[in-house]
């Protein structure tokens, strides 16, 4: 209540005890208070939490829930090593935990942080009309401190989501299996991830004018086919 003080009948305008029950009353249903917790757990996409993020993600239709295939490290001995080095190659002692059986799923419910994002991208893929200087805008909003992120269009109907550093677990999944990331209607979108600064590569390829460099011949390894994939 704003200016309650006005509304007392002049009889009871000089008595303490009901001017000191209104207002405690009021300081206990103050409505601009729960405005601000409104605000700032609902209302605001970027600061909202828990509940106030699941009503952003039935606003834009998107599940908190998500299938993230987490790259994880157990003990295990050289001998498991792949011929080629990857995430998941076995640790030495006091480096990784014993396997302890396969997971019965990869289903988890995202940490705000994490729905919060794409809640984003399905946001701006509700809204966008999937040319390419608009996607790329996409990228630079999403990832604008991660490294330079871009989208070519690559010819025969597909185009190509490419990342010059590695994605997270979240990330990669929001990419690839979440169904939120925009791309024009019967166009395949593929994700590419790779190390530029390691990759061989040759200037033509323009990332020695974008500062990620790429290395020459006896310096950098061949792009892996892995590294690229097709997103849902």
């Amino acid at each position: 209540m704003q200016n309650y003080k006005d509304t007392l009948l002049s009889q009871y305008a000089n008595s303490p005890t009901i001017f000191s029950l209104i207002e405690s009353f009021n300081d206990a249903i103050d409505p601009s208070v729960d405005l601000n917790n409104f605000y700032d757990f609902v209302w605001n996409v970027d600061t909202a939490q828990g509940f106030g993020l699941d009503i952003w993600g039935k606003i834009v239709n998107i599940s908190r829930l998500l299938t993230v295939d987490a790259t994880v490290q157990y003990l295990g001995y050289k001998e498991a090593l792949a011929a080629a080095p990857q995430a998941s190659d076995p640790a030495p002692l006091e480096q990784a935990p014993f396997f302890n059986g396969t997971q019965v799923t990869n289903t988890v419910s995202l940490t705000d942080d994490a729905y919060r994002q794409l809640i984003m991208v399905k946001a701006l893929a509700n809204i966008t009309n999937c040319t390419a200087p608009n996607l790329n805008k996409l990228l630079q909003f999403l990832f604008a401190d991660r490294g330079l992120a871009f989208v070519p269009d690559t010819g025969n109907m597909t185009i190509r989501y490419v990342f010059t550093f590695d994605l997270t677990d979240v990330e990669r999944a929001i990419v690839l299996k979440s169904g939120a990331l925009p791309r024009p209607a019967g166009v395949l979108a593929q994700a590419m991830t790779f190390d530029a600064q390691n990759t061989f590569g040759f200037n033509e390829a323009g990332f020695t004018q974008a500062g990620l460099g790429s290395q020459p011949f006896g310096s950098g390894t061949l792009f892996n086919s892995s590294g690229l994939q097709n997103a849902n």
